[in-house]
């Protein structure tokens, strides 16, 4: 029986609509979705809490509670950025604690973890928390392919994250560069040193590949796929929910689900497709093959990205030299998974390299700070001439990044006193100062608007 993981909480309108389904939108269909039988719902974590922050003026932590107060027999899971949390930094290990330990508390049971590097020492914190916060700790391996990336290495490193404590492992392909034959490959042999440990695989429709790299990868004993409801499927989402159901209905590998229960789903989400569409906000071109994920290993939001930067330059032209200095780039670097950050910093490098006609002519801090080795260890080190170029005589680290940062909580909540109102507002703040702000701006005022008129209507029935 293969189970299914349903995306369309998070990843499937992060992928096709930069994460813009509201709560709202999200209420009224989740006692639905919780009747399903899925092994997970993936709700949280990833770009949503920056985003319902930033864009939608919602508070991250109050959509979780009401998922959770709607959702009573599915697990909830999120997408953590292991020493990064959900930002684009490392934060100090008393930040990854607490923030482990107040996402299990107002909902989550199962934490995805993560790190762009595959540095396991990245992930660490945040796995043993999760466990001993009592939630289940899966750790995902970032896939990519270079001369270094090979099964051997993606073996041992499942291995090591299962002796680290890992309640499950995730191969998480964020570029849809899995091939369905090397999935096969790579699902044997990993599993051949899991054990009993459960599998995850988790891809994108970018290269026209994942829904062939899922079967393979089901023959070969995965024991969980992550799927969309097929209103946000495909393009750069996952592979649609209920093909797969009816596909394998009948067989070993039978899901369990019922399909005319999952078209409860799909009509609920049609409408909402299909308004992303006539507003702009889900654009056509993500929804085809973009065969150049498998050429330059670009990811689709990067690819979206890479866009944005050339054209606000003028240098839309430039646009087949920066895809060609994308992977130059990556070797220079060690070979990274582009993946939320390296994916960000290497794509503003690669324009950088193109737009000034020299090659780290100018160098962005988040790169520094990398070549120093403060995101952690790269697959293989960087080259001597390419580390003097960017950072100079600088000092490059070997310890693990986070030993190097002060506790940072206390300093936070003095910062944000004049705000505080729930002590996850601390974290919010140490995540996102500037967005923070504005946000907790915003919720004063509503509640003085609110306060105000509740007073008014006082007057009126007991006038002063």
């Amino acid at each position: 029986m293969i189970k299914i993981t349903e995306t369309i909480l998070r990843d499937a309108h992060q992928s096709l609509i930069a994460t813009r389904l509201t709560t709202e939108q999200m209420i009224p269909i989740l006692e639905t979705l919780d009747n399903i039988g899925y092994h997970a719902l993936e709700c949280w974590g990833g770009a949503t809490f920056d985003a319902s922050l930033r864009f939608l003026n919602e508070n991250p932590w109050v959509r979780l509670r009401i998922l959770r107060k709607h959702i009573k027999k599915t697990k909830l899971q999120m997408l953590l950025r292991g020493q990064n949390v959900l930002g684009y930094k490392h934060y100090p290990d008393d930040v990854v604690e607490e923030f482990v330990k107040r996402s299990i508390g107002n909902g989550i049971d199962i934490i995805r973890i993560f790190d762009a590097l595959n540095d396991i020492r990245n992930i660490e914190k945040a796995l043993v928390t999760t466990k001993k916060e009592g939630g289940h700790a899966q750790a995902a391996i970032s896939y990519t392919t270079s001369p270094v990336h090979t099964v051997e290495s993606y073996k041992i490193l499942a291995r090591d994250m299962v002796q680290l404590g890992a309640d499950s492992i995730c191969i998480k392909d964020m570029s849809g560069l899995l091939t369905p034959y090397d999935a096969a490959e790579l699902v044997t042999a990993i599993k051949s040193v899991i054990k009993d440990v459960p599998l995850e695989v988790h891809s994108h429709c970018t290269s026209g590949l994942a829904s062939m790299t899922y079967l393979k990868a089901i023959e070969a004993g995965a024991d969980i796929i992550d799927t969309a409801i097929s209103p946000f499927a495909s393009g750069t989402s996952q592979p649609p929910t209920e093909p797969f159901v009816a596909m394998l209905q009948n067989t070993p590998y039978d899901t369990g689900l019922n399909l005319n229960q999952l078209d409860k789903i799909t009509q609920y989400f049609a409408p909402l497709r299909e308004q992303a569409l006539k507003s702009g906000l889900m654009d056509p071109k993500i929804l085809g093959v973009d065969i150049n994920t498998l050429v330059y290993q670009v990811p689709g939001g990067m690819l979206s990205n890479l866009v944005s930067q050339l054209k606000i330059q003028n240098a839309l032209d430039k646009f087949e030299d920066v895809l060609k200095e994308v992977p130059r780039v990556r070797e220079d670097l060690g070979y990274p998974p582009l993946v939320t950050p390296t994916s960000q910093m290497v794509g503003t490098q690669a324009v950088l390299n193109v737009l000034m006609g020299e090659r780290y002519k100018m160098v962005p801090k988040e790169i520094k700070e990398y070549v120093r080795g403060m995101y952690g260890r790269p697959a293989v080190p960087i080259k001597e001439e390419i580390v003097r170029k960017i950072i100079g005589d600088q000092e490059v680290i070997t310890c693990r990044p986070a030993d190097l940062l002060e506790p940072m909580l206390e300093t936070e909540r003095n910062k944000i006193k004049v705000y505080l109102e729930e002590e996850e507002d601390i974290l919010t703040h140490a995540l996102f100062p500037q967005v923070a702000e504005t946000f907790f701006q915003s919720r004063q005022a509503r509640k003085y608007k609110i306060e105000s008129k509740l007073i008014d209507e006082q007057e009126k029935v007991y006038p002063v």
